[in-house]
Order: C-alpha cells, then sequence, then structure tokens
C-alpha cells in the first residue's frame, strides 16, 4: 500500500483532547461509556433487524448495514484514544496510522453512499409504491450495500496509497486524536500537489455526488407527498429520522472538508480544536445517536427489539 523507507518518521504522536492529566481520565471515562453505548445500541439494531421477520425489507438492510459502518468506524478510532488518554507516550505507528486513516476514509465514503441509497429508497417507497417491492428487493438491496462497501474501499486505498508514499521526515506530532488527512498533509516534506488535488477535488466531489441524489429524491418526495391529501404526515414521518442523520453526517463533513480556505482563520491552534469537536461530533456521538434517532420513532423497530431483549431474558 505504501513504502514507509521513504520517510524517516516511523510513528506519529498524537496530542489528543487534552494534555491534563485529570480531564484526561474524565475523557477517559466518558467515551468509554460513550463506546460502549454505541457497540450496544447498534447490535441490537443488527440482531432486531436480524431476528424479525417484519424487518426483512431494504429499508432495514440498509438500516442494519448503517448499524455495522457505526460500530466499525468508533472501533478505528475509540479504542485507540482511550489507550492515550491514559498513556505517557501518545503515540501510534506508521503502519497504525495508515491503516487507521485507510479505515476512516473506507467507512465515510461508504455512509456517503449509502446515505444517498437510503435517501432513493423513501423516494421509491412514497413516489412508486407499487412498484417498490420490485424495484428495491432484498437481492438489489444487498448489491448496493456491497456496491457502497467497494466503492469505498477503493477510493479509500488510493488516498491511502498517495498519502504514505509521501515523504514524511519530522515533525511528527498531529494536534488531533487520530490520523487524519488535512494534519498528516502538513507535515509531509515532499511535494503534495497531488494530494492537493485529491483534497480540493476529489474528496469534496465524492460528498457531493451521494448528497445530489439525497436532494433529487427528496425534491421528487416533497412534490408528490404535496400533492395527496390523505397519509401526508405519516409519509413524511418515515423520512425524518434518515433526514436528522444526512444532517449530522453531511453537516460536519462538510465543515471539515469543503470549508472555503478564506473563512478559516489565522490562529491554527483554534482552528484544530474547532476540528478535533467537530471530529468529535462525526466520530463518536452520531455513531451512538443513530439508533436512537432510527428507533425514536420506529414503532416496529421498537418492538423487534424489546421482542430480542425479552427474549434474552428468558433465556437467562
Amino acid at each position: 500500500m505504501y513504502t514507509q523507507n521513504q520517510s524517516t518518521v516511523t510513528e506519529f504522536i498524537l496530542l489528543g483532547l487534552s494534555s491534563d492529566p485529570f480531564i484526561q481520565v474524565l475523557l477517559f471515562n466518558i467515551f468509554l461509556v460513550a463506546y460502549m453505548f454505541t457497540l450496544t445500541g447498534n447490535f441490537l439494531l443488527i440482531l432486531a433487524v436480524k431476528t424479525d421477520k417484519r424487518l426483512h425489507n431494504s429499508m432495514y438492510v440498509f438500516l442494519s448495514s448503517l448499524s455495522l459502518l457505526d460500530i466499525c468506524c468508533v472501533s478505528a478510532i475509540v479504542p485507540k484514544m482511550l489507550v492515550n488518554f491514559l498513556s505517557s507516550k501518545k503515540s501510534i505507528s506508521f503502519t497504525g496510522c495508515a491503516v487507521q486513516f485507510c479505515a476512516v476514509l473506507t467507512l465515510g465514503q461508504t455512509q456517503c453512499l449509502l446515505l444517498a441509497f437510503m435517501a432513493y429508497d423513501r423516494y421509491v417507497a412514497i413516489c412508486i409504491p407499487l412498484h417498490y417491492n420490485m424495484i428495491m428487493n432484498t437481492t438489489v438491496s444487498f448489491c448496493i450495500v456491497s456496491i457502497s462497501w467497494l466503492t469505498g474501499c477503493v477510493i479509500s486505498s488510493f488516498d491511502t496509497y498517495f498519502t504514505f508514499n509521501l515523504t514524511f521526515c519530522g515533525p511528527n506530532t498531529i494536534n488531533h486524536f487520530f490520523c487524519e488527512l488535512p494534519l498528516l498533509l502538513r507535515l509531509s516534506c515532499s511535494g503534495i500537489s497531488v494530494m492537493n488535488i485529491i483534497k480540493l477535488i476529489f474528496l469534496p466531489l465524492m460528498l457531493f455526488i451521494p448528497l445530489s441524489l439525497i436532494l433529487f429524491s427528496y425534491i421528487r418526495i416533497i412534490i408528490a407527498v404535496m400533492t395527496i391529501r390523505l397519509g401526508r404526515s405519516k409519509a413524511f414521518s418515515t423520512c425524518i429520522p434518515h433526514l436528522v442523520v444526512v444532517v449530522m453526517f453531511y453537516g460536519s463533513a462538510m465543515f471539515m472538508y469543503v470549508r472555503p480556505e478564506h473563512l478559516v482563520s489565522g490562529d491554527t491552534d483554534k482552528n484544530t480544536d474547532t476540528d478535533k469537536r467537530v471530529a468529535v461530533f462525526y466520530t463518536v456521538i452520531t455513531p451512538m445517536l443513530n439508533p436512537l434517532i432510527y428507533s425514536l420513532r420506529n414503532k416496529d423497530v421498537q418492538k423487534a427489539i424489546r421482542q430480542l431483549i425479552r427474549a434474552k431474558k428468558d433465556c437467562s
């Protein structure tokens, strides 16, 4: 994937969220609870979809895949963060940084595509309901999920290859809690024209293409719903959880990767602190909230989860 011998750097130092020992212990406990809550909530959602036959349709196939993405995302970042909270040397190896970088990009791009296909699924369900089972059957759903994962893997592999074939000759300190693309580019001491193209053109494009499909789907949904009198609120209610997740994910992603450079002030430390807070939101908080958002207004999911918990209690 990359040639480490081009660089003198063999590891990176992650400064994390704070240098205060007391705050680090406090953050360790907070993020540990958040991590466990995220794993529990998303695993419950996956098991509920798998065990309840009423949930064996495309919408819930996408939802369980999104839960799997959330589990993978927090697992790629939070365990290392927790270790560094309690470590005197907050380092990550060159190889470990590359693996984490590739994993985060893969999961992020896959989620972009998956959210777009989920919007299209809602469009078909609301605007072409009579053909829904034919267009969005289970086979098509699994193919879409596979395409999303494959595309995410391919794109992130190219980004990882180009990034970690740059020369890193020092310094090796990253003012963040995981290996983030913009900060890695700042540490490189080689020409980064290719990576600048990826950063300024390729990454925004990979956000805007799925976002365009989402906007198209919801424009058509709004037009269709406004023409009917009965069932309007029910049609909109099925879209609200997805819209909330889209706003949270795309809002934070576009802030991190698409904002114009002239909007960024000259205070690098202040900007980095803001970036870290936004990164906590989309890498830790959003995966934790997603199961709640999707189950809060969904009676079928709530019933499946209650049955799953009841069955677990009966077995014990």
